[in-house]
């Protein structure tokens, strides 16, 4: 008798391995995301990617903001890669990624910050200084209710550093703030919330994760965005829901910690939070 997993471990491997998926150097192609009217007084989820391509990736909870509780949403490219000659692509690209999603995108500097690291913190607090004060501006002048930024130990020195970076800049403009801390490269401590994402908002995703061309033709993580998705339901099943919880029955997941910034510092949150596709994504401003 042959193994009865044996085709699914093979269709997971055919869409892992597919060739044929479209990739959008043009929105011509691709068009745009349905997206809701923004009030013009909305409430601000503001996204501080490391690198373009980080906003699609960890876009599960501020894409659902804007679309089911009206907020705006902008992302600010806080580096745009440390490949000089890669730049202006790559901030092509973050525009398509970001103009499908129907949100709004900022530019730190021109080509972005530089050496965003702790070891700039650490080494050279002028330059630190001088990174400090255009995070805080954006901040004052947006004045966000929900900040997303990576964790302080997500492994990638540019996540790691802007982790800091904003949490410093956050300091400097004494905004307080919901704080929304994501993972990618290594997996939080003590994680307190699981987003699901529907099948067209996880869709809508990728769709916009495959306008990073050529970050996706270095590394497919468009096509492995729903296997890491759904580990992330199984992960957060016991980390966000609590030891032998019952498992969510979504597919799709992102892990995050959502706690609060008081004007001073990140204040400590002992609330967990599994927010389904069918449950007020507004629940975790309570």
């Amino acid at each position: 008798m042959s193994n009865p997993y044996l085709a699914l471990v093979q269709a997971h491997n055919e869409l892992l391995q597919k060739k044929d998926a479209p990739l959008f150097s043009d929105l011509s192609t691709l068009g745009k995301a349905a997206a809701p009217t923004v009030a013009a007084d909305a409430p601000v989820a503001m996204i501080f990617a490391p690198h373009p391509d980080d906003e699609c990736i960890i876009g599960a909870l501020p894409l659902r903001l804007g679309r089911e509780a009206g907020f705006k949403v902008i992302n600010v490219a806080v580096t745009q890669g440390s490949g000089l000659k890669r730049q202006p692509e790559r901030w092509v690209e973050v525009s398509n990624a970001c103009a499908y999603l129907g949100w709004g995108l900022l530019e730190t500097i021109p080509g972005g910050l530089m050496s965003v690291t702790t070891k700039t913190r650490d080494e050279d607090p002028a330059a630190w200084a001088e990174k400090v004060a255009v995070i805080a501006k954006i901040i004052s002048e947006h004045k966000p209710s929900v900040v997303v930024c990576p964790h302080n130990n997500d492994y990638h020195s540019a996540h790691i550093g802007t982790h800091y970076l904003v949490v410093d800049a956050l300091k400097a403009a004494n905004h307080s703030c919901t704080i929304v801390q994501s993972e990618f490269w290594r997996q939080m401590d003590a994680p307190n919330a699981l987003i699901a994402t529907n099948e067209q908002d996880t869709a809508d995703l990728i769709a916009a994760l495959a306008c990073h061309v050529e970050e996706v033709r270095r590394n497919p993580y468009h096509l492995r965005l729903p296997g890491w998705m759904a580990d992330n339901v199984r992960r957060g099943a016991e980390v966000c829901g609590g030891q032998g919880a019952a498992a969510p029955t979504f597919s799709f997941g992102t892990i995050y910690h959502i706690g609060q910034f008081d004007g001073s510092q990140l204040v400590a949150n002992a609330k967990k939070y599994t927010i389904s596709e069918s449950d007020d994504i507004k629940a975790i401003l309570a």
